[in-house]
């Protein structure tokens, strides 16, 4: 594929970050549990928990800090990760929870804040709290953006008007199909979850759901009612300037979670999460900070080791799989001990969550059964871009040194490592993609943007992209004469932009 049709090349940003990514291997548990939407109840859809076994329908800080184990693979971080589940509904309309493959992974990436770039990164302060995402949008409303069509190159982002903190969260979510046989895509590429034939065709190695919290605080409140408004996101999402009046910078934080969703292959059906949405728009993730607030801080000042390990940084205690795994939640409340929520759990999903179809927002009520049908076209696969001694964009994929230990809880698969802070790893980066990967491309709209007394000519084309029902991508050769459509194949059609200065 050539290089110049690669989506969304990122400009090179000077200077690069440290990290670390925190493995939670176990997961602590699976229920209709959240303490920030639901205090004190069940909540509304089923979770997938990482962190200490403390959590509860009503979990503090303390109760996080001083819980007996966490199911991550440092003992002080004592945190509590959650983000919903994803279930298959099979054509019968029985449900059953997709295997989650490896527990989930939280990166801490050390970001500068681009508007004061000589200030301190500060630890989450002590009782720090908040969510990412909207688990009742069903749309996608950046204005003059598309979700079928890849990010615009961040530079243009301000003159697009498209860096409001309601934009900016938009682009924070990521479906990543997983292939390890060819050059793996970009995390936050693509702002959706694709439907089930292109996840059959091209997601050899199931999807990676990812998402990226705010990082900009306001220096004063620990939670806001929203568990929203005390935080922002700089103006690149994960990097950039953080607005007016979130002037403390915070460690960026982003979850990566993948889900089998190849086991399903040629299998009829969907894939549903938790909380009834088949799009992915309102994907989201919550944490409560429990590290010791002196000790992160110290860690964030000196665990700055280019090659995001955990294992780098001499103040962390490491904890092994096995016992990652063997912790779970101190005490599950008595209305949900006997609820199904693993395995193949009947004909609805736990809670008897409806699935709910945009673009109006879901409630959050349990509304009937909608017979609906939604269609979901697919952004056409495109290999990510990695840019060798600039900080990490959402878009670029993510280097590797070496793989470790098993990734599934119950089954081997290898660990991509991170190589440099650069372009810290996330998944396996094998040889380059073969002529099946090939993508013809149609020009079909020219937009000018003017910076200063720069005019840039951003040139949208679209991606044709032949895939087979149940197997793989067949296309035709970049340059080449178009392929004549068989009849056991779909033509799928993406759009992507790239720009040429005047």
């Amino acid at each position: 594929m050539k290089t110049d049709k690669i989506v969304a090349v990122l400009a090179a940003v000077s200077g690069a970050a440290a990290f670390w990514r925190m493995e939670c291997r176990g997961r602590v548990g699976l229920a209709r549990i959240d303490p920030l939407i639901s205090p004190g109840e069940v909540s509304q859809h089923a979770h997938t928990i990482h962190g200490s076994s403390g959590f509860s329908e009503t979990a503090t800080y303390d109760d996080l800090v001083n819980a007996n184990c966490t199911s991550c693979a440092v003992t002080e971080d004592k945190s509590a990760y959650w983000t919903p589940a994803m279930y298959f509904r099979f054509a019968n309309g029985t449900y059953q929870l997709v295997e989650q493959v490896g527990g989930m992974l939280a990166y801490y990436f050390l970001y500068q804040d681009d508007g004061n770039p000589t200030g301190q990164i500060q630890a989450f302060p002590k009782g720090f709290r908040m969510i990412a995402g909207d688990s009742l949008r069903r749309n996608y409303s950046i204005p003059g953006a598309s979700y079928l069509q890849p990010d615009p190159e961040k530079s243009f982002w301000a003159s697009l008007n498209q860096i409001s903190q309601n934009d900016l969260s938009q682009r924070a979510i990521g479906f990543n199909c997983l292939n390890y046989a060819r050059t793996p895509e970009g995390s936050l590429f693509r702002h959706y979850l694709p439907d089930k034939s292109y996840l059959d065709a091209n997601c050899a190695d199931g999807v990676r759901l990812e998402l990226m919290f705010p990082s900009c605080w306001n220096g004063k409140d620990l939670d806001a009612p929203n568990h929203k408004d005390h935080v922002a996101y700089p103006d690149l999402v994960s990097t950039g300037a953080c607005p007016q009046g979130f002037n403390v910078k915070l460690p960026g934080l982003f979850y990566e979670t993948i889900w089998a969703t190849d086991a399903y292959r040629g299998i009829d059906g969907e894939f549903v999460i938790s909380n009834g949405d088949v799009q992915g728009f309102g994907y989201h993730g919550d944490f409560i900070m429990g590290w010791d607030q002196a000790f992160l801080q110290n860690a964030v000042n000196t665990c700055t080791n280019m090659s995001g390990e955990i294992q780098d940084c001499p103040l962390f205690t490491i904890l092994d799989q096995d016992t990652q795994r063997s912790c779970s939640m101190q005490a599950m409340p008595s209305a949900l001990v006997n609820e199904q929520v693993a395995g193949t759990i009947g004909t609805t999903l736990p809670g008897n969550v409806a699935i709910q179809y945009g673009p109006g927002e879901a409630t959050a009520a349990h509304p009937g059964p909608q017979t609906t049908t939604v269609a979901v076209p697919t952004v056409s696969y495109s290999p990510g871009a990695s840019a060798t001694g600039s900080e990490y964009q959402p878009g670029q994929v993510f280097h590797q040194l070496s793989s470790s230990s098993g990734l599934s809880s119950s089954t081997s698969s290898p660990v991509a490592t991170p190589a440099t802070a650069s372009a810290p790893a996330v998944t396996p980066a094998p040889a380059a993609p073969s002529a099946t990967d090939a993508i013809s491309y149609e020009a079909v709209r020219t937009d000018y943007v003017t910076a200063g007394n720069v005019v840039s000519e951003i040139v949208v084309e679209e991606a044709v992209e032949y895939v087979t029902v149940t197997t793989a991508t067949v296309t035709v050769t970049v340059g080449g004469p178009k392929a004549k459509r068989e009849t056991h194949m779909h033509r799928h059609k993406g759009r992507h932009g790239h720009t040429r200065r005047r």
